[in-house]
């Protein structure tokens, strides 16, 4: 009944609520008034700008710098299974993710300007490195959709005690394989390893923030891996979705955007109405965006005291 009902909601008429499918379009949608709930949907191509790889570019993605360590597959180092019997590769991963002085970039400080500006619904993160708190979202304002560095438990099902950022990052650039103080087993960031479920507010908050949602800006992500890649068809019909990423992504084919699979997002066909894609850096079309918003100046001396701030804290 669900495929149905979203089979004929797709055949009924569209209405266009961006004048043009550019980026200044978006800009003065934004400007409107009108739009007053925007989602950011991010992945790890918000990050690269802050030195941490992203995991399937052939020669400096992270899967590719861990054949040193013999995996069977790339992906087996988030296998829980293979982590309990080698968590080494684990570790020497997180190390890369984890560069000693986190320095969000300027994505990360663009949807800290939409909070400040009480445009920011909600952030939908694939990414476990932390950056979009550090760069001052909150947990209301986050859903960590694949979990996170920021806390951490021992594996052992009757022990399972917590630890803090701080503890496993002086495990990790130490060098040390993370064991509890409690009873010696290892201890996993929360992150969401393959075969592990999402946590329960991804689903939670998805059916509450999606159908709100006026403008969707979905950025640094092949939306390749799901659940999360579904997440741009749970918007309503007529709100417009904006791609920040350096190749077009989310392109339903023919057939299956017409059945309503995944929700696909339409670029160039003659009946494109709301889907506008910046091929740039996110950087780049941050920065762009927030020029045509009348903001690159504030968001400039933002990131300029904000990292001037973590340099000061070493």
């Amino acid at each position: 009944m669900d495929f149905l009902r979203n089979l004929f909601s797709r055949m009924g008429s569209t209405e266009k609520v961006l004048d043009e499918l550019t980026l200044t379009g978006v800009a003065r949608y934004i400007r409107s008034g009108k739009c007053k709930n925007i989602i950011c949907m991010v992945g790890a191509g918000i990050s690269t700008s802050a030195g941490i790889p992203d995991f399937r570019s052939p020669a400096s993605g992270l899967y590719a710098n861990l054949q040193n360590y013999n995996l069977p597959y790339p992906e087996a180092v988030f296998n829980l299974d293979y982590f309990k019997e080698h968590p080494e590769p684990f570790f020497a991963l997180a190390k890369q993710l984890y560069p000693e002085q986190l320095r969000p970039t300027m994505c990360h400080y663009f949807m800290k300007l939409l909070k400040d500006k009480g445009l920011l619904r909600r952030c939908y993160s694939q990414n476990i490195d932390t950056l979009e708190r550090v760069a001052g979202l909150e947990e209301k304002d986050l859903i960590e959709a694949h979990g996170t560095f920021h806390t951490s438990h021992c594996v052992r099902f009757n022990c399972q005690k917590a630890y803090n950022l701080d503890w496993m990052k002086q495990k990790i650039f130490s060098d040390a394989i993370p064991r509890c103080d409690k009873c010696r087993s290892l201890v996993k960031p929360d992150i969401v390893f393959f075969g592990e479920s999402l946590p329960v507010r991804f689903f939670t908050s998805t059916k509450m923030d999606f159908p709100q949602c006026d403008l969707l800006i979905i950025m640094g992500t092949s939306l390749q891996v799901q659940p999360f890649a579904s997440l741009v068809g749970k918007v309503s019909k007529k709100c417009p979705r904006l791609l920040i990423n350096r190749e077009k992504a989310g392109e339903a084919k023919p057939l299956f955007g017409f059945l309503g699979f995944r929700g696909g997002m339409d670029f160039d066909s003659d009946k494109a109405y709301r889907d506008v894609a910046y091929i740039r850096t996110c950087d780049a079309g941050c920065l762009a965006l927030a020029d045509l918003l009348g903001w690159k100046a504030e968001l400039k001396e933002l990131v300029k005291r904000e990292h001037a701030r973590i340099d000061r804290q070493g």
